[in-house]
């Protein structure tokens, strides 16, 4: 069963380099990332993990945990670590999931149920475990992105996306293409002129179903 936007996560309980957490309990009342990688100590991904070490205050400013998943071992995560702290020159202080049964890539529909770990085995035979999933503090599936293995993530488009989203949670607005903090917002279909300028002030209507409008946050 595919894991879908606004789906509940799956309430897992899993091994970590910072020990056994509780996904659930893990999220807490923040938001929540949650990337993973076909396997450690692999080119792309250490980039990755290196951009994300970076942006740690980013994450802080915005209430958000994250959190890696590797089909890998802790003492695999442990060392790579080191490796994606030479790289990136950050620390990086955020847990990584050992998901060698693979658990999570089933629970989260990255590998279908019959995947296994051959002996052997290289990063193609766990590809599609290249995901970034966001999560808001009512555990739900806000946004998924998955990419292959050749492509690496833009760590600035996925900060872009939970501003987006944590601008639109449980407002009557949408953002545009492109839209960045501090540029004007879609306003909802669901309230008429009158309620919309009560709400948000002058509107510009560009288009009888698109208005936009100031957003102060």
């Amino acid at each position: 069963m595919a894991l879908r936007i606004n789906d509940t996560i799956p309430n897992l309980t899993v091994e970590t380099d910072q020990g056994t957490l509780n996904l659930h309990d893990w999220i807490g009342d923040s938001w929540a990332i949650l990337f993973s990688h076909p396997k450690d100590f692999t080119p792309v991904c250490t980039t990755e993990f290196g951009a994300v070490a970076q942006l740690t205050d980013e994450w802080a400013k915005r209430g958000t945990k994250v959190m890696g998943i590797s089909v890998d071992g802790v003492e695999e995560h442990k060392k790579w670590k080191g490796d994606i702290e030479k790289f990136a020159g950050a620390e990086a202080s955020f847990p990584i999931i050992a998901d060698s049964d693979l658990a999570v890539a089933k629970a989260f529909d990255m590998l279908p149920a019959e995947a296994y770990l051959p002996d052997g085995r290289t990063p193609a035979h766990t590809a599609t475990v290249r995901s970034v999933f966001i999560v808001s503090p009512d555990k739900k599936l806000q946004l998924s992105m998955t990419y292959p293995m050749s492509v690496g993530r833009n760590f600035a488009e996925v900060l872009r996306a939970l501003d987006g989203l944590q601008a639109t949670y449980g407002n009557p607005i949408a953002t545009p293409a492109n839209w960045q903090v501090g540029q004007d917002v879609i306003v909802a279909l669901s309230l008429n002129d009158d309620q919309a300028r009560e709400k948000f002030g002058d509107l510009d209507i560009k288009l009888p179903y698109l208005r936009t409008a100031k957003y102060n946050g």
